[in-house]
């Protein structure tokens, strides 16, 4: 399969990690292999580890970066599980690592892959195909009460009791096997003025199945968390996040991490502060200018946020205090 792509914020990337011709670099998310491949054309020296849970991504990469592969090492694995990845090739520490979240562009245009609620497929959605646990799991065996607190939580979508209580109802009579049998029951189960918004009614839907069979919010915590024990002093962490509840781990880790964090009453006993893991360079996140936005629209709702590590050790993380929801343990039902 060609992968031809337009990485999003890719020169803003590229700026953030403030890449050393001699450096040792991590590409967590490797997708289509944009961002690695401007990070590995200024390595000399220096080494680049693309991590990627998909399969696909890193046989189609060893022809995207065949020019670069004396420098470039492919993993399929996991970004949360970046401590062992670096512990197997004999990385200390590394000076830069690139996290750009969510689904990639080839696994929502694959349309067997079933991300996709444009499509007609099996009810799939795994990044790892792997991994035991598919959407046609979720959607067939999994409690209302489960249902409609993933469909709310991981998706938020207002309709999510209806919803659930559709794919109850539907499922009691047969399996709901592909995308566009989904598709149907969940325009089914929402009212009319629903159906009539510019998003499609099976998105946030679709969303929150996806991120919940591949345990996103869970796997990005642990990544976080790794990334914060893996930097040198002075490394470079820069994060891309396409969904509201990815931003608002990265944002609440980002701060917590550096002190940063606001609110509190002037009038509340002072409590001890650790020493900040990180100083971040900007105060907000950076989206696409308009340049980038008319020639990738994909891009728009697109955030990235930076941490340069200091020399504080690393700290426990709270997946609760990051905003990550506390739902039933995952495994078939």
């Amino acid at each position: 399969m060609e992968f031809t792509h337009k990485p999003v914020l890719l020169a803003e990337c590229i700026e953030a990690l403030h890449i050393r011709p001699e450096g040792i670099y991590v590409d967590g998310t490797l997708g289509r292999a944009g961002h690695s491949r401007e990070i590995a054309q200024r390595l000399t020296t220096g080494r680049l580890v693309c991590i990627d849970r998909d399969q696909a991504a890193i046989d189609a990469a060893q022809e995207r970066l065949a020019p670069w592969m004396d420098r470039v090492t492919l993993v399929h694995s996991n970004f949360s599980r970046l401590a062992e990845v670096l512990d197997d090739l004999h990385i200390d520490a590394v000076d830069g690592m690139l996290f750009d979240l969510g689904v990639s562009s080839p696994q929502l245009d694959d349309a067997e892959r079933g991300f996709s609620y444009m499509h007609d497929a099996p009810l799939d959605m795994r990044m790892d195909r792997t991994a035991s646990l598919t959407a046609r799991d979720v959607v067939n065996d999994w409690p209302y009460e489960e249902l409609r607190r993933i469909l709310y939580e991981y998706g938020e979508e207002r309709y999510a009791p209806l919803i659930a209580a559709a794919i109850e109802r539907e499922r009691a009579d047969k399996p709901i096997e592909t995308t566009l049998e989904l598709v149907r029951v969940i325009k089914g189960a929402m009212p009319a003025k629903a159906l009539r918004e510019k998003q499609h009614p099976a998105k946030r839907s679709f969303q929150a199945i996806r991120i919940w069979v591949n345990d996103e919010f869970g796997q990005l915590v642990a990544g976080l968390a790794a990334a914060e024990r893996a930097l040198r002093p002075g490394g470079k962490l820069a994060v891309v996040s396409f969904h509201s509840l990815e931003d608002r781990i990265v944002k609440r880790f980002m701060q917590a991490r550096s002190n940063s964090a606001g609110g509190g009453s002037r009038y509340a006993p002072e409590t001890e502060r650790i020493e900040p893991a990180f100083t971040l360079p900007f105060r907000r996140a950076i989206g696409p200018d308009e340049a980038e936005l008319a020639t990738n629209p994909r891009s728009r709702s697109a955030l990235l946020r930076v941490g340069i590590r200091t020399h504080a050790p690393a700290g426990r993380v709270d997946p609760e205090a990051l905003g990550l929801p506390v739902l039933p343990e995952r495994g078939a039902r």
